[in-house]
């Protein structure tokens, strides 16, 4: 085949003075690195995803991508808003193999931004928001400016106390926790439910800087029995000039789920009052911005008139008139007047929520009021202060709920719950009993009808984890119903500032293997109203189909059933989809691509999904993923592709997630459990790739499971430099390109302390349509891009030449024809990386025909939906015909790829 050059589109002409109102970036065919900003200064364009005019902020961390060899040292780095220079910390979160900075992270104080902040490197002072870290005898005290946070390193409370001016306005913050011995109750035994307390057992500062401290707890929870089960993690982010706290939450299941069934996690704070009950204020919050707003003793609604200064006062939150100065009936009937001290808001699933309310334990409920959905964020507290506390995804992740309780007395408290006591207790048992498949023979039967792969004991909840968000602040009063409002908003849907697309995509972030819109050209633009119809049309699925829940929240479906008009919600291995065939990184590379707050929280949700639920952090499983299932965690096949850090690390270096980094570490050394856990399921007993036959070895195929390690590898390289880890990236890598077939051999038992594959000496030839659909092209243009290793990349560029190549071709330079090969659209991309890699006009042309030619993916894209009604179905819903979502996955990062690689030469079709 010829080759003809690709005519090269330049990037703007400095990285470093790219206007945050640049001009759409089109094709690129090439990712050559942009010119440094070293000669005029960095400059570089930040902007908050929302694109609001003024953005309120409690303090904001975001990364910055840096091109090879440009920045060595952040001191000098400063947010600038154009007027005034913003007080900022820096630090770098990944290396070049220079030493040079890959990504940054900084921070910034609370405070009320414009959405035309920039990065610059400047020696301006900046006016003083700094926190205050003091070392204690018990843990530290935390000073912002605004509150005083004591923070605690042992025993059962985490936060001591809350204080603003110098007053107490929550204490004893504490992770409660309790559990039930069965399910359900059943006849002749009643329910029995043990409490349990959080313990820590260690507390480290992680950071301590001038604008922002993390602090990390880990511990246990414990009961007054003595047993001590589910391992928690909780993280604290302060920030210089707020008043509020953000808790970043973990838990890892270690039970046995026939026999333990949690039926309550929380965390718990205690409110102090020194105002009388009519002077104490319940607020609860709508996610259609309404409030709850209730006195522990009303004063409104009376037989007798309070009258309307102090009827005002109470329902604005402000403190009432002193009580000489009421009319007399009423000063005479306030004993008679009830106070409600409990309240409860649960919110049993996504479509409902009540709200009641007592006078105390031994009393019964009075229901106060329901509604649809609730924020998640409730305030208890007076007009000398009190605390806001809210979930992030509270109606999202039901069950939920919130107690206030003892509003009356001389101290009261608030829990919120991220599994609601008042729900149904969590249930983690398999949801079948084997049906006769105790053979291999029967599981392969069982696999060949339902897609589901079985095996006894693998389908256990051991392990699994989940994180949740809160928020709690700490306020100088009760706040007026909007501010409130505002308040639980921005619970649930935090700021975000972060680098623009232009900016990122011109500093080649992630290889620059993605690309942006190019309004000028019809076909992109053509692929663009595909790539928007498919996300909004997941949106729409995820509502429709309520794909909310505690342990679901952020996943999606794998394949749908036209006869039933449901996703194969209950099909074995077509229910759940666990990250298969790559769907975070297709969100991910569409939000890089458009820079949308709603798609970046689309797939930051699901980053939180996979990377706890999907994978087993403790166990004989850990940390393998599951494959996808009617259960996340239910299927037998464990896997480093549903693990792979390859779907982390944009996440991770987009926000410097401190819980996602500790997800990635577990990885590094994930390679080692394929010792004992096979890489590929269903294979018969001593089959060669269950276990390897050499000492000290382990099989690993070079697609789904050498490409998950190399994605840990690199990225805990980065961050931490270290070379042990850098030593079997690099030596992995040279004994592949060593391989006589290159990645074509598939696979080989690798070396588990060196990294060294051993060389196939059969001329063997094996491929997987699966072996690149799981990350390796995206770690594997990272991996080019930063070892620049001329042998590696043309054992790569040789695999994605002639995966798609016609038989002769394969035959001509690999002695043989491949046999018939799958999801040929997906490897598309495959063709038109090479194409860009060496500059092969022809290869590119190629590269769009198989793209558009649809094999194994969508041939005919579709930009409308059909609308099924009552009664052929419960609830009106959408369909999309043909979508199935490995092949919507595939077909966008395809498009977006080809188009990042050879957009020069696509044609409109």
């Amino acid at each position: 085949m010829g080759k003809k050059k690709l005519s090269r589109r330049l990037f703007v002409q400095q990285t470093s003075r790219l206007a945050i109102a640049a001009p759409v970036v089109g094709s690129l065919s090439s990712f050559a690195a942009p010119s440094s900003p070293k000669d005029e200064g960095i400059y570089i364009p930040l902007r908050w995803i929302d694109e609001q005019e003024k953005t309120n902020c409690v303090g904001n961390t975001w990364g910055v991508p840096w091109p090879k060899g440009v920045l060595t040292d952040t001191r000098k780095l400063q947010v600038n808003s154009g007027t005034e220079s913003i007080p900022t910390q820096s630090w770098i979160t990944g290396r070049w193999p220079d030493g040079s900075a890959k990504w940054t992270a900084h921070s910034i104080p609370a405070g009320t931004y414009t959405n035309n902040l920039v990065l610059v490197q400047e020696q301006k002072e900046s006016s003083s928001k700094t926190l205050q870290v003091s070392k204690q005898q018990n843990g530290w005290t935390i000073d912002t400016g605004v509150i005083q946070i004591t923070v605690a390193n042992s025993g059962n409370v985490l936060i001591p106390s809350l204080l603003r001016n110098n007053r107490t306005i929550g204490q004893h913050g504490r992770l409660v926790l309790q559990s039930q011995q069965q399910a359900t109750a059943a006849a002749h035994q009643a329910l029995t439910t043990t409490s349990f307390e959080g313990i820590i057992e260690q507390a480290q500062l992680e950071q301590q800087g001038p604008i922002r401290a993390v602090v990390k707890w880990t511990g246990k929870h414990k009961s007054q029995q003595g047993r001590s089960w589910i391992p928690f993690m909780v993280r604290m982010y302060v920030y210089a000039g707020s008043d509020c706290i953000r808790l970043v939450h973990s838990i890892v299941f270690d039970g046995n789920e026939q026999q333990n069934f949690i039926s309550g996690i929380g965390i718990r704070f205690d409110v102090p009052f020194d105002t009388p009950a009519y002077n104490r204020h319940v607020r609860f919050c709508g996610a259609n911005g309404g409030v709850f707003a209730e006195t522990v003793q009303g004063l409104t609604g009376l037989r007798r008139d309070a009258g309307p200064n102090i009827r005002s006062a109470q329902i604005q939150g402000s403190a009432v008139p002193d009580s000489n100065s009421w009319p007399e009936p009423i000063r005479k009937g306030l004993p008679y007047i009830p106070q409600f001290g409990d309240y409860t808001l649960c919110q049993p699933t996504a479509d409902g929520y009540s709200i009641k309310k007592r006078t105390g334990e031994q009393f019964g409920w009075i229901q106060s009021t329901a509604g649809h959905r609730a924020l998640g964020t409730a305030y208890l507290g007076s007009p000398n202060g009190g605390l806001a506390l809210g979930l992030r995804h509270f109606w999202q992740s039901h069950p939920a709920q919130i107690d206030i309780r003892h509003a009356h007395s001389s101290v009261g408290s608030i829990t919120l719950w991220m599994w609601a006591p008042e729900a149904p207790a969590m249930d983690l048992r398999f949801y079948h009993d084997g049906m006769g498949q105790d053979s291999y023979e029967k599981q392969l039967a069982g696999l060949d009808i339902t897609y589901e792969d079985y095996e006894p004991g693998f389908g256990t909840a051991m392990g699994i984890a989940r994180t949740s968000e809160l928020f709690c602040q700490v306020l100088a009063a009760t706040p007026d119903n909007e501010t409130l409002a505002q308040i639980a908003k921005r619970n649930e849907a935090p700021p975000q500032l972060l680098a623009t697309s232009a900016y990122m995509k011109s500093a080649a972030a992630f290889a620059g293997f993605w690309s942006l819109p190019d309004p000028d050209n019809a076909a992109i633009k053509q692929i663009d109203e595909q790539l928007d119809f498919y996300f909004a049309y997941y949106q729409q699925q995820v509502e429709q189909r309520r794909w909310y829940g505690f342990w679901h929240f952020g996943d999606v479906m794998h394949s749908y059933d036209t006869d039933r008009h449901v996703w194969k919600y209950d099909v074995g291995g077509f229910a759940w989809d666990n990250s298969e065939l790559s769907t975070d990184l297709w969100l991910w590379f569409y939000f890089l691509r458009t820079g949308r707050a709603d798609v970046y929280r689309f797939a930051e949700a699901m980053t939180r999904h996979t990377g706890e639920v999907d994978v087993h952090h403790l166990g004989k499983f850990a940390p393998l993923g599951s494959r996808h299932n009617v259960q996340h965690w239910g299927c037998s096949a464990k896997q480093l592709r549903i693990s792979t850090v390859a779907n982390r690390r944009m996440y991770y270096y987009l926000t410097a997630d401190e819980r996602v980094g500790d997800l990635m570490d577990e990885q590094v050394n994930a390679y080692k459990t394929l010792a004992q856990i096979a890489p590929g399921r269903k294979l018969p007993k001593g089959d060669v790739q269950q276990v390897s036959a050499t000492a000290n070895h382990v099989n690993m195929g070079f697609g789904t499971d050498w490409g998950s390690a190399a994605a840990a590898w690199l990225m805990h390289w980065e961050r931490t430099g270290n070379a042990k880890v850098l030593m079997l990236l690099r030596n992995s890598m040279a004994s592949i390109s060593a391989q006589p077939k290159g990645f074509f051999t598939g696979g080989a038992p690798m070396d588990m302390d060196s990294g060294k594959f051993i060389i196939d000496k059969t001329g063997k030839l094996s491929v997987s349509h699966l072996s690149a659909a799981f990350g390796l092209p995206e770690v594997c243009a990272e991996l080019i891009q930063t070892f620049e290793d001329k042998a590696f990349e043309n054992a790569w560029l040789q695999y994605c030449r002639l995966y798609n190549a016609s038989a002769q071709e394969q035959q001509a330079e690999l002695g043989q024809a491949l046999s018939k090969l799958n999801l040929a659209q997906g490897h598309s991309r495959l063709t038109a990386y090479a194409a860009q890699r060496l500059q092969d006009a022809a290869l590119g042309k190629r590269a769009w025909q198989e793209f558009y030619a649809g094999g194994a993916g969508i041939r005919k894209p579709v930009l409308q939906t059909n609308k099924i009604l009552p009664p052929v179905v419960m609830n009106a819903i959408d369909e999309a015909p043909g979508v199935s979502t490995n092949a919507v996955a595939q077909w966008g990062l395809a498009a977006m790829q080809c188009q990042a690689c050879a957009g020069d030469v696509v044609e409109e079709k």
